[in-house]
C-alpha cells in the first residue's frame, strides 16, 4: 500500500513535482501519484481528501500554482499531515500568489509549506514525517543528510587547494 500521496492540480505541475517522486522513490517509500483539480474536478478532490487514509495514505504532498486551492482544500478534508508546494506557474504572479495561498491557512486547517517549487523538500519532510515510526525511513533520512554533509566538507576540501 502506498505510504506518501502526491497530488498536483495539472500535469504541467509534474515537472516541479518531480523532484517529490524522485527523493521517496530513492529513499524506497511507496507512492500514488494523481492530478486532483480543485477547480475542475471537486468531487475528486473531496474523495481524494476523505479517503486517501483508508487507501494506507500516511502523508499527502499537493502541489498547485495560481491560486493553489487544492493543498488547503484537501487539509479540510483529511485527518493526515498535508505538505503544501507552491508552483510558480504561467498564471501565477512570480509565485506569490501561490505560496501566500497555501501558507496562509486559518487556524485549525494546517499546511505545512515549503518553498515555491521546493517539491525535493516536501519529499524529504514526508520522509521525516514517516520516519519519526519507521526505523528503516530513519535510517535512511540519517544516512541521506550524512551524504549531504559529506558533500559539503568534499566541496570545502576542494576549495583548500587553492
Amino acid at each position: 500500500m502506498s505510504k506518501v500521496g502526491i497530488i498536483m492540480g495539472s500535469k504541467s505541475d509534474l515537472p516541479v513535482m518531480q523532484d517529490a517522486i524522485d527523493i521517496l522513490v530513492e529513499f524506497g517509500i511507496e507512492i500514488e501519484v494523481d492530478i486532483v483539480s480543485a477547480h475542475r474536478t471537486p468531487e475528486k478532490l473531496f474523495d481524494y481528501g476523505k479517503y486517501a487514509h483508508t487507501r494506507g495514505i500516511q502523508v499527502i504532498i499537493a502541489g498547485a500554482g495560481g491560486a493553489a486551492h487544492l493543498p488547503g482544500m484537501v487539509a479540510s478534508l483529511s485527518p493526515l499531515p498535508i505538505i503544501g508546494v507552491p508552483v510558480k506557474s504561467s498564471n501565477s504572479i512570480d509565485g506569490w500568489d501561490s505560496v501566500l495561498s497555501i501558507l496562509q491557512m486559518p487556524g485549525g486547517v494546517p499546511v505545512a509549506t515549503v518553498a515555491l517549487n521546493g517539491a525535493k523538500n516536501a519529499g524529504i519532510l514526508a520522509a521525516q514525517i514517516l520516519g519519526s515510526s519507521d526505523a528503516d525511513i530513519l535510517d535512511k533520512i540519517i544516512t541521506y543528510k550524512a551524504g549531504l554533509k559529506a558533500k559539503v566538507i568534499d566541496s570545502a576540501n576542494e576549495l583548500k587547494k587553492f
